[in-house]
């Protein structure tokens, strides 16, 4: 198990050298720093703590800045753990960049969806609407409630409200590229969250060894425009007039 936190930028779409479109999420990742390591003989369990995206002190407190400091490192935005780790592999104050990920690995991200405020139950839970004439007077209701025998609405029951900002996680997700240039993991398919939010990578439970072919992808490159002295003069017929000229001169 390993995982890397980083931020969603947005969506965008490679090609492979065979013609086949992919759509990915594009990942900035900061590297990380490991701010804390949980033992089972301290803590109970193993667990290494990782921090992202650095901040002015003026923004943080006391408390935060002493428990980064234990790892000689800046103040960070946001600390989250990562269970199932070999803790071993791990040092306090060691920094975790995109390079511990392939492309090909098979990955869970997780993210916290977009907040969609208080829903009906056709749009929260998919439900079917009434008959859309104007007799019916039924369209976009809740429907029957409750039962005659208990005499009141069991619980459980799907009824509207708050829809949306909750953690999710999208499983079995495939890493398309990773750029350790620029920090950025391509991810096939969609995350939870907006763009600029936080996401977590990690190996995938249901598929921890699985490894897929690496894609080969289209690249390109935008060449630099030639200067003056490399482009090549080219002969027109006002520069063949002038040569005559100074050959009859001559």
């Amino acid at each position: 198990m390993k995982g890397i936190l980083g931020k969603k930028i947005g969506m965008t779409q490679v090609f492979t050298t065979n013609g086949k479109l992919i759509p990915v999420t594009v990942i900035e990742v900061e590297p990380n720093v490991v701010t804390q390591i949980k033992t089972v003989e301290k803590d109970g369990y193993d667990a290494i703590q990782l921090a992202t995206e650095t901040i002015r002190e003026k923004a943080s407190n006391k408390p935060k800045m002493g428990h980064t400091n234990k790892a000689n490192t800046t103040p960070k935005r946001f600390l989250r753990e990562i269970r199932g780790v070999n803790v071993n592999d791990y040092t306090l104050g060691q920094t975790v960049s995109v390079d511990i990920f392939e492309a090909g690995e098979i990955v869970d991200v997780t993210g916290t969806s977009k907040g969609k405020g208080f829903q009906g139950v056709i749009k929260r839970h998919n439900q079917s609407t009434g008959p859309m004439g104007h007799g019916s007077q039924y369209h976009r209701g809740v429907g029957s409630l409750g039962t005659m025998l208990p005499m009141h609405v069991l619980k459980g029951k799907k009824m509207p409200g708050q829809m949306g900002n909750v953690q999710r996680t999208v499983q079995n997700l495939e890493i398309i590229s990773v750029d350790t240039e620029n920090n950025v993991i391509l991810v096939k398919g969609n995350v939870p969250g907006a763009k600029k939010s936080l996401v977590m990578i990690r190996t995938a439970v249901k598929k921890p060894d699985a490894k897929n072919d690496q894609a080969e992808l289209i690249t390109y490159v935008q060449e630099a425009p030639e200067t003056a002295e490399e482009q090549p003069v080219e002969e027109t017929e006002e520069n063949n007039a002038e040569v005559t000229e100074e050959q009859a001169a001559e």
